[in-house]
């Protein structure tokens, strides 16, 4: 009955800020606030706010909880030790096949992005000297040339 009494008041609290936001001529800042203002009393009107009252204090619910988040607890880490093992399992496998793990291998660069090889790699940053405009863009224009642009 207070979660009722409760809702009630907010609800008409809502109704009066929006009637004062209506009177300052804000049509539509004080539609928003009646339809905000209208829901504890819908809730209530449904009956939501005394289903959820009854499940708040209910001890029987909350053992309930208590036994889904247990339920959670166990299934993740069943889970993470099957996957521990399954890992150290194939690690093993691996090592006794006398194979090297798989690593990672970058791609073999093209012929443009390698270069001439006229050109120096500086030992460390440096500003480039000024080259032509067709060195610039050689790169570039070998890429065009592949495609036939």
């Amino acid at each position: 009955m207070l979660a009722e009494t409760i809702c009630a008041a907010v609800s008409a609290a809502g109704l009066g800020i929006a009637a004062l936001t209506a009177y300052r001529r804000r049509f539509l800042a004080a539609t928003r606030i009646a339809a905000y203002a209208l829901v504890p009393v819908a809730l209530v009107m449904t009956g939501l706010v005394e289903w959820v009252a009854g499940i708040a204090f209910n001890p029987t619910v909350w053992a309930g909880f208590g036994l889904l988040g247990l339920a959670w607890v166990l299934l993740a880490t069943t889970r993470a030790v099957e996957r521990r093992r399954l890992a150290a399992a194939g690690n093993a496998a691996g090592a006794a096949k006398g194979s090297p793990a798989r690593e990672a291998v970058a791609p073999a660069a093209s012929a443009p992005s390698l270069g001439t090889g006229s050109r120096p790699q500086p030992a460390a940053r440096q500003n480039p000297p000024a080259a032509a405009p067709a060195d610039d863009f050689s790169d570039i224009e070998a890429i065009l040339k592949k495609h036939g642009i």
